[in-house]
């Protein structure tokens, strides 16, 4: 019996939506990052990241003054995992999703997490989960915006806690049903 015979196997070898539209909204934010430090900087007012020092933690090596518009490999890197990533994940969906990754964009706005944002017919845990997330992604964006620096760990600490709790009640909501 191979592995493409067993229940197991199948499962293990056949695209995931949940794993697609993880990568997918990853890869968009990559390439957000990217655009954003190829034309303002994301480190800081004026600082450019330099991505792989950044990553591995290297701080001297993490920023440099960003003087308009530049490309290092860095950002070339970066912007390839991105574009990588979004394009695993559509791949992903188009073979997960019934009409493919048109349809599951269309579908965005009608899944559980946009649709209880303002309905409690999912149940009151839906609702506040939802708003978790809303409210994680908006203090992200706001903050930097306002701060223009789009990769702060503080930030990032408050953002995933509101997002991860968010999809955690919606996965357990989900496992009740």
């Amino acid at each position: 019996m191979s592995m493409q015979e067993s229940e197991w196997g199948s499962a293990l070898t056949r695209p995931s939506s949940t794993a697609s539209s993880a990568a997918v909204l990853l890869g968009v934010w990559v390439l957000l990052l990217t655009a954003v430090n190829l034309f303002s900087g994301a480190y800081s007012s004026g600082f450019k990241v330099l991505w792989i020092g950044f990553i591995t933690g290297d701080s001297a090596a993490s920023n440099v003054v960003h003087d308009g518009f530049e490309v290092v490999a860095d950002d070339i890197v970066f912007g390839l995992i991105g574009v990588a990533l979004l394009g695993l994940g559509a791949m992903g969906i188009g073979k997960a999703v019934e009409g493919g990754f048109s349809a599951w964009v269309n579908g965005i706005p009608q899944g559980t997490i946009a649709s209880s944002l303002f309905s409690p017919d999912g149940g009151f845990n839906r609702t506040i989960a939802s708003w978790l997330i809303a409210l994680g992604v908006g203090f992200y964006l706001y903050w930097s915006l306002m701060n223009t620096t789009w990769v702060d760990p503080g930030v990032y600490a408050v953002m995933i806690v509101m997002v991860s709790f968010g999809f955690a009640i919606h996965t357990m909501v989900d496992s009740e049903s």
